[in-house]
């Protein structure tokens, strides 16, 4: 069976970033792609680790949590000290998420009684036109 390899330009196309991004993990040491002369080599084991590091920041995750995640499944072969540390993980950012959707519904409601307290004032000061 063949290993897939990728270069930087295929991988960045096949998962939608930018090469300097993949090259910014690289240097975090999260990526760690072979090289033979001159040029990258990445493994479907980079692939999967790239799609979880894109993965672990559209969910809000730091990066330095993303490479203690990714730490840990490295280390555990049975993937369950990783499976529960990422459900912890998981678990607080899903509080934080709640608490800021909260936060925001209350900015919702003030602004929407702001606005129309203006828009009443106005229509006072104006006769009933409420354009501003």
């Amino acid at each position: 069976m063949a290993h897939t390899r990728y270069t930087i330009s295929e991988l960045s196309s096949r998962l939608d970033v930018t090469p300097r991004t993949i090259r910014y993990y690289e240097e975090l040491g999260l990526l760690q792609p072979e090289r033979q002369q001159n040029r990258r080599q990445y493994t479907e084991r980079d692939r999967v680790r790239l799609q979880l590091i894109l993965r672990g920041r559209r969910l809000g995750f730091s990066l330095s949590e993303i490479q203690d995640m990714l730490d840990l499944y490295a280390a555990d072969p049975s993937e369950v000290a990783q499976l529960r540390d990422v459900l912890r993980r998981g678990e607080a950012k899903l509080a934080e998420v709640e608490a800021q959707i909260r936060d925001l519904e209350a900015v919702r409601i003030e602004l929407s009684e702001w606005r129309q307290r203006m828009a009443s004032l106005l229509a006072e000061k104006t006769g009933g036109d409420r354009q501003p």
